[in-house]
């Protein structure tokens, strides 16, 4: 009898730890997560193919239970094929890398695990890239860049230092690009994406997120 008192009692302890646990961040955390994102077409009827990527890896430190700042990295590539002509497949490749910094701040918590936020970041992109037909190719200019958002995104905890994250989408952003030849002139655009909000999951990426 007390054998089973004492196993009623720890199972009935571990209970009351497990709801009790508390996920999310606090002051002095920090933060790794790396956001993913690919996809590939094959039209058979224009014979094209396009495979393109996107992997963002970041760090941020908490200077507040909500705030945290910090910086992030970006790689890209993408392909496109046009093999109507076997003989002379067209190949376009471009690889993009970036360097930024960013700001976060966790707005919004729905039940225990799930932390929603909202972010801006800034940063610099630089782009190469190669068209080939058939066995020639040719370097295409080098295109430096400056971008700026503000997006939404949140946070689901699987344990106390896992979680699962959403980046929805960047609701606001600002972008400036410059080939590296001469006598060249800067691309800038500014996009507004309010309808986001109408469908998250038809521009999210997702990734872990680590909590040290």
């Amino acid at each position: 009898m007390k054998k089973l008192l004492l196993t009623m009692t720890a199972v009935a302890g571990l209970t009351f730890a497990s709801n009790a646990q508390e996920f999310g961040f606090e002051k002095g955390n920090f933060l790794v997560e790396g956001n993913f994102n690919s996809s590939n077409t094959n039209d058979k009827n224009a014979k094209e193919k396009t495979a393109t990527f996107n992997f963002n890896p970041k760090a941020g430190y908490f200077v507040t239970d909500k705030i945290a700042v910090g910086l992030e990295l970006a790689f890209g590539q993408n392909k496109e094929t046009d093999y109507e002509n076997d003989d002379l497949k067209l190949v376009d490749t471009e690889k993009a890398f970036g360097i930024g910094a960013f700001g976060r701040y966790y707005f919004l918590e729905v039940g225990s695990r799930f932390k929603t936020y909202t972010e801006v970041g800034a940063g610099y992109v630089n782009t190469t890239g190669e068209t080939k037909v058939g066995a020639e190719s040719e370097d295409l200019p080098k295109v430096n860049g400056f971008g700026a958002n503000a997006g939404i995104g949140a946070n689901y905890f699987l344990t106390d230092k896992i979680a699962v994250n959403f980046a929805f989408a960047n609701v606001i952003s600002f972008g400036s690009t410059k080939a590296d030849v001469d006598g060249a002139e800067s691309v800038t655009s500014f996009n507004t994406n309010v309808n986001v909000f109408n469908n998250f999951f038809n521009e999210a990426t997702f990734g872990l997120t680590f909590k040290f």
